[in-house]
């Protein structure tokens, strides 16, 4: 168990990491977007650049965040018996969706984007706007590696409700 426990503490701290990254980089969006808010409203211009830029940084957000979002359990959930659960119960709910869809979903999504992502970096593909971001296969990239750190954090989550599956919290 102690390899396990040092597995989950590496992968936990990455989305960590990663997640405070990211939180840096939410501030620079809301710069952004006040920018272009006041050059349109104020000066009526606006730039295609700009503009994408947000989008750009959104996704990276949301593809990098995913996986911190996962490790301090903040993922919106319907979780209407879900908290009545005893820890045991939700321990295994836990290990059952991580190993059924978490796992298995990231994954495909993993496979499908990596071909994507090497023909974007081929063709060095850029935005069809004029005056767009130059280099669009760089933020295609992160579709992989978004969904594998949230992957990961899906196995951290599968050991912790594995120990508390083999060895129950003492009351």
């Amino acid at each position: 168990m102690f390899i396990l426990d040092w597995l989950r503490g590496i992968i936990d701290s990455i989305n960590e990491r990663v997640g405070q990254f990211v939180s840096w980089i939410s501030l620079a969006l809301v710069v952004v977007v006040s920018i272009d808010v006041i050059m349109r409203y104020l000066f009526n211009s606006s730039y295609v650049f700009v503009q994408e830029l947000e989008w750009h940084m959104f996704a990276f957000i949301f593809l990098l965040g995913a996986g911190y979002t996962q490790l301090h359990d903040q993922h919106v959930r319907v979780d209407l018996l879900y908290q009545q659960f005893s820890p045991r119960v939700r321990a295994w709910v836990n290990l059952i969706g991580v190993l059924l869809f978490l796992i298995p979903g990231c994954y495909l999504l993993i496979s499908v984007s990596i071909p994507w992502v090497v023909t974007a970096y081929e063709i060095g593909e850029i935005s069809p706007d004029p005056g767009g971001i130059p280099a669009r296969f760089i933020i295609k990239s992160f579709v992989p590696i978004g969904f594998t750190l949230l992957m990961l954090q899906g196995v951290s989550l599968a050991i912790n409700s594995l120990k508390t599956l083999l060895f129950p919290p003492c009351s």
